[in-house]
């Protein structure tokens, strides 16, 4: 579930937006919940009374830049020392502010008047920036010990001899499994195979050369039969973070 915020001065605006959402949602097959505020300072109270707390409040929001009392812009920079992860497109009539929005890490822009088809490429991009930012918990029994990792602290994952190495920020692991379900599990987290044997965090990709590929500074190739899908996914998972 996304949870989404729209905050918007203008109810026609305002509910417009959210119709986009919804009808994104259904055509997408994506749930989302939505809450709609009329001015800034309002959010900005959701959020401060969940501060410190373990989840995050609202995956993206979607800013007017021009509203009374605190403008969108004044507003973003206020919850940006909230919250750094949560996913920000700013809505304006005027193009020369978005490029403010590069200073609180803005995503993305919609101009008005609001297109859906126009509006609906912002809201892929804003999903995809979320998934890019999830990650999972996982649990490896190594030895007598039981070691968590965090997805996200992946390097990439070898099969070999009927065992998984995970190469990460905290070392090397060997554990009993198999690359099918291990490929399974991270599925949603952006690990794709390279070839038979690894399976690679695209988070930690730094360079694809012709045959292999560079995968926080350690040099795995990529085979004839994967070459296609891998460097998709990877030309993929760099766009959505533009």
């Amino acid at each position: 579930m996304y949870n989404i915020a729209i905050v918007e001065d203008e109810v026609e605006n305002r509910e417009q937006i959210r119709d986009f959402i919804e009808q994104y949602s259904r055509e997408k097959n994506v749930p989302v919940s939505t809450r709609l505020f009329e001015d800034a300072p309002s959010l900005l109270q959701v959020i401060r009374a969940k501060a410190g707390a373990d989840s995050q409040v609202f995956d993206i929001i979607f800013f007017d830049i021009d509203m009374p009392v605190l403008n969108g812009m004044e507003a973003a920079e206020l919850v940006r020392k909230m919250d750094e992860n949560v996913v920000i497109v700013f809505i304006t009539n005027l193009k020369h502010y978005a490029i403010q929005g590069y200073s609180v890490g803005a995503l993305d822009y919609v101009l008005k008047p609001i297109d859906y088809y126009s509006f609906s490429l912002r809201m892929a991009r804003a999903i995809e920036r979320v998934k890019k930012k999830q990650t999972t918990e996982i649990l490896l029994s190594v030895g007598e010990r039981m070691i968590r990792l965090d997805s996200a602290e992946i390097y990439y994952i070898e099969s070999a001899n009927r065992m998984l190495n995970y190469h990460t920020e905290k070392g090397t692991f060997e554990v009993r499994g198999t690359m099918k379900s291990c490929e399974e599990e991270l599925a949603d987290y952006h690990f794709v195979k390279c070839n038979h044997w690894y399976l690679v965090n695209l988070k930690h990709v730094s360079a694809i050369n012709q045959n292999t590929v560079t995968v926080a500074g350690y040099e795995l190739e990529i085979s004839r039969r994967n070459k296609s899908a891998f460097t998709k996914a990877v030309t993929d998972y760099i766009a959505g973070g533009l």
